[in-house]
Parts: C-alpha cells; sequence; structure tokens
C-alpha cells in the first residue's frame, strides 16, 4: 500500500469517527432530551386525566365519594408510576415535572423519581427527590442556582405543597446515603419535620458527586382554592 493511500485510507477513518463521535453528541444532547420531554408531558397529562376522572367520581358520589379516593391516595406509591407534579419557580415558571415512583434507569428518563424509602409528600419524615442534572431533559440542569427561601411547589391532584430551601445546594458523595435520612445527615435539621430533599449529579456532566438541596414544608392548601403565592406572577 502506497503512502498516498495510507493517509487516503487514515483521513476517511478520521473523518468517519468525527462523524459518529458528532452524531453521538447529537443524540445526548438533542434527541433524549426531546424523548423525555414528550414522556414528561405525557406523564403530567396522565396525571391531570386520573385527577379530573377522581374529582368527578368524588362529586357524582361514585365509588363511595370521596371516602374511597382518600383511602387509595394514602396508599403506597405504584412504583414506576406518575403521583404528583413539581414546580420550582426559580427554574422558571414553565418548569413543572412529573414525579414518579422509584429511581430506577427508566423511571428518571420520564421525569423525576422519588426514593422509594422515603417519605410520602406531605407527611412527617423526608419526600426525597432525585433528577438528571444533564440529558433526559436536563429537569435538574440549574440546580446550583437554587437559594435558601426558593419555593418548591408539589401537588397531588387534590393539594398543594409549599416547600422552602433552607440552604445552598451541598455536595457530597453518592455513598452518603444519610442525605435522604428521616432527619437527614448534613441538612442542619435537629429535629423530625417535614422535610424535602432534592438530589443530581455534580459535576454537570458527570456523577462522582451528589449535589444536594434541603427545604422544609411551609405551607399547604387545597386545590379547590387557586395556585399558592409562589406560583402567582
Amino acid at each position: 500500500m502506497s503512502v498516498r493511500v495510507l493517509v487516503r485510507t487514515v483521513s476517511e477513518l478520521c473523518v468517519t469517527v468525527g462523524t459518529l463521535i458528532v452524531l453521538f453528541v447529537v443524540y445526548v444532547l438533542f434527541w433524549t432530551g426531546v424523548k423525555a420531554d414528550r414522556a414528561m408531558d405525557d406523564q403530567i397529562d396522565r396525571l391531570q386525566d386520573r385527577w379530573a376522572e377522581q374529582s368527578l367520581a368524588a362529586r357524582d358520589g361514585k365509588d363511595g365519594g370521596a371516602a374511597p379516593l382518600l383511602a387509595k391516595e394514602t396508599g403506597p406509591y405504584e412504583d414506576g408510576e406518575p403521583f404528583a407534579v413539581m414546580y420550582i419557580p426559580r427554574f422558571g415558571f414553565t418548569w413543572n415535572k412529573p414525579v414518579l415512583q422509584g429511581t430506577a434507569t427508566d423511571t428518571l428518563k420520564k421525569g423525576l423519581g422519588h426514593y422509594a424509602r422515603t417519605a410520602r409528600l406531605g407527611q412527617r419524615g423526608n419526600f426525597a427527590v432525585a433528577g438528571h442534572r444533564r440529558t433526559y431533559g436536563d429537569p435538574f440542569k440549574d440546580f446550583p442556582a437554587l437559594r435558601p427561601g426558593d419555593a418548591v411547589v408539589l401537588t397531588d391532584g387534590t393539594t398543594w405543597f409549599t416547600y422552602r430551601i433552607d440552604k445552598k445546594p451541598y455536595k457530597t458523595l453518592p455513598s452518603d446515603i444519610g442525605v435522604v435520612d428521616p432527619v437527614p445527615r448534613g441538612s442542619g435539621y435537629r429535629a423530625p419535620g417535614r422535610y424535602l430533599t432534592l438530589t443530581t449529579c455534580e459535576p454537570e456532566w458527570g456523577h462522582s458527586h451528589r449535589l444536594i438541596a434541603w427545604a422544609h414544608l411551609d405551607a399547604t392548601q387545597p386545590v379547590d382554592a387557586g395556585k399558592p403565592e409562589a406560583l402567582r406572577r
């Protein structure tokens, strides 16, 4: 093989490899985000349809009215299924993401994931949620911007829960599972309460560490009363 042919072959190989790299980057940065946004919108639509049906059934007295609905909603969350929607005004007033049960890989492609061993939404204990920092819709891309006093609002279709961030995001190792304890380690909390823990990866494009944000339950109100103050522009 001549030097000219060898050089041309190597050049063509480099172009091919470069093209594949570009396509992979486009997939990671763009296509996974498109798919994730569609999946998250679908989860929210499913929730809203479910809540509308439950509200209608309660008003009409079907299936025993509100009492069975209350019993159902206080039962265990179904693995991989959505049960709430989260809003964080710091990330923009159009930012809203579904919260699903569990933190499996496939679950986090469709929204935020609730750590199964932690408390239910609004209950005494620590309601802990994980989300991707980058890829799959970048739900927690702006996580470092969280500041004390910021609102994190969730709804389960019947109640609005407004939590307030208590300190700037905390950096730790993935092995530090105490951050989702009932009284989370490193949070500064000294007694049981109604807490929220948010977790995501650090650095932005890596996963060697975790960023943690903690909040306490500040207020609740029925959905029928309208949006909470934190979501009013």
